[in-house]
């Protein structure tokens, strides 16, 4: 691995790459995001992992955005390529990473790494940038989170000494390797020396079949992973009994998919991890004692944990005074794993970082022992599946229909998703379409994980004095009788 390594960081060079410039990858899942990574920071390069879920649009945009040259792409996605090259004004280089030769207008990965003589290390380290990660963005675009090495080393760290991964063990790689939370896996798990096994993408088969033939110890899934794991028709045809530590994040465990899961995997231990792209990514952890029967009688199993070993977690009111515990307020993280800032984004960088403090824009309240409970979102964005969609970018899709004059979207209760994707749409006057059309329209535009499950039509949206949508009015109906506000 380690001359792989070198070599890739060779070929980068030698493709003209210097410090501080940005390479892409846009595959699923495999073992050259490892070689992806480490070589690209061997070179001195910074890494851009791309959404594998976006449009051809979105995709081009983060290209752009911070002027990314080179992409790597593995078989899947070579037919996006074209269009990218038409839409993008900085790829200038695709290297194919898949069977067989590469396709027209493409260099071989295998040929350029064995024609590259291996390069020194740049030892890259520090504040310097290891990766821009994209978010989504509450300006309807995504927003590119400037990652250094101490931030991604520094929540590596963290994860070892809260026990979220341990030595001598097989981590599955199942989380797709574009989410930073797949990343701090790897990285932490690269640390105590686990062996990795990486599945191109999920399906609840084919992580039965890797723990039964890998003897996989350690694996990080979002609930709804778990859920149609736990609940597969072949899960007692294999063996899982090697599985000790599930770690999950997104949203909490419910009880039932919680209960089903430990009398399916009596050797397992479930952790939460809470945190986002900004905190490279986790600020919170609810450990293994929390999700037992006896945990759970400490009344915990609905919190997000507590702070983790490198961070300072507190709750605070619009003007960033901390608020006295039990009282609802902003979730606020300090430590070294919060984030440089947004890429070319001064403004939003500075509101988020006021105080020297991430202002994560989640609304909770710390009880006495300190653990953190979510209760709502104070910017608008939906999970749905362990993917955050933010309103704004499928309002904004949904609006350039020609028929629509208005429309607003939130999250509503989903037993699968945890939360779907729901629009309601004021048409202009004299103009329809139907539902199926609308989707439809917003498809071409945004990925198809952020398109609405539902929609409801409306003469019009309620609105405050000041003219804003009152989405805490469109929430109620489906919200009521709910413990929280978000799954």
């Amino acid at each position: 691995m380690g001359d792989r390594v070198a070599r890739l960081a060779g070929a980068l060079q030698g493709l003209g790459l210097r410090a501080g410039e940005r390479v892409g990858m846009m595959a699923l899942n495999s073992d050259r995001y490892l070689e992806y990574y480490f070589g690209t920071w061997w070179a001195g390069c910074v890494v851009n992992p791309v959404n594998v879920r976006w449009s051809p649009a979105e995709v081009a945009y983060s290209l752009d955005d911070c002027d990314t040259t080179v992409l790597i792409v593995d078989d899947h996605f070579v037919p996006m390529v074209a269009e990218l090259r038409t839409r993008s004004r900085s790829l200038r280089t695709v290297i194919h990473v898949g069977a067989g030769a590469p396709p027209e207008g493409m260099l071989s990965w295998e040929r350029l790494l064995a024609q590259a003589s291996p390069a020194q290390d740049a030892m890259r380290a520090g504040d310097d940038l290891a990766g821009v990660f994209y978010t989504g963005g509450t300006t309807g675009f995504p927003k590119g989170v400037m990652l250094s090495h101490t931030n991604l080393a520094s929540n590596a760290l963290t994860d070892v000494a809260d026990g979220l991964v341990a030595p001598d063990g097989t981590a599955l790689m199942v989380a797709p390797m574009f989410h930073l939370a797949a990343t701090a896996l790897l990285l932490s798990n690269m640390i105590v020396g686990s062996r990795l096994v990486f599945l191109p993408s999920f399906t609840p088969q084919g992580v039965l079949g890797a723990i039964q033939a890998e003897q996989v110890t350690s694996a990080l899934l979002v609930p709804t992973m778990i859920q149609m794991v736990i609940d597969h028709p072949s899960l007692t045809d294999h063996d899982t009994r090697s599985l000790r530590d599930v770690a999950y994040g997104a949203s909490p465990i419910s009880e039932g998919v919680l209960n089903r899961a430990l009398a399916a995997l009596p050797g397992a231990r479930f952790t939460q991890a809470y945190g986002m792209t900004e905190l490279s990514p986790c600020a919170t952890f609810l450990p293994p004692w929390y999700h037992t029967a006896e945990g759970r009688g400490a009344g915990k199993i609905r919190s997000a944990g507590r702070a983790a070993s490198a961070c300072e977690v507190r709750i605070t009111d619009p003007d960033d005074r901390e608020v006295p515990r039990g009282t609802v307020g902003e979730v606020c993280v300090r430590g070294p794993g919060v984030m440089q800032g947004y890429w070319n984004k001064p403004e939003l960088t500075a509101q988020a970082l006021r105080g020297g403090w991430m202002h994560t824009g989640d609304a909770a309240y710390m009880d006495e022992d300190g653990f953190v409970f979510i209760v709502d979102r104070v910017k608008d964005m939906i999970v749905t599946g362990g993917e955050n969609v933010y309103s704004v970018e499928v309002e904004s899709a949904l609006s350039q229909h020609p028929a629509v004059a208005a429309a607003s979207v939130i999250g509503i209760p989903d037993d699968k998703w945890g939360e779907a994707v729901h629009a309601v749409v004021v048409f202009k006057p004299g103009q329809s379409a139907s539902a199926e059309a609308l989707v439809a329209h917003a498809r071409g535009l945004i990925a198809g994980y952020k398109c609405p499950r539902s929609i409801e039509f409306r003469e019009a949206l309620p609105l405050t004095a000041a003219g804003k949508v009152q989405k805490t009015e469109l929430r109620k109906p489906f919200w009521e009788g709910q413990s929280r506000n978000v799954a």
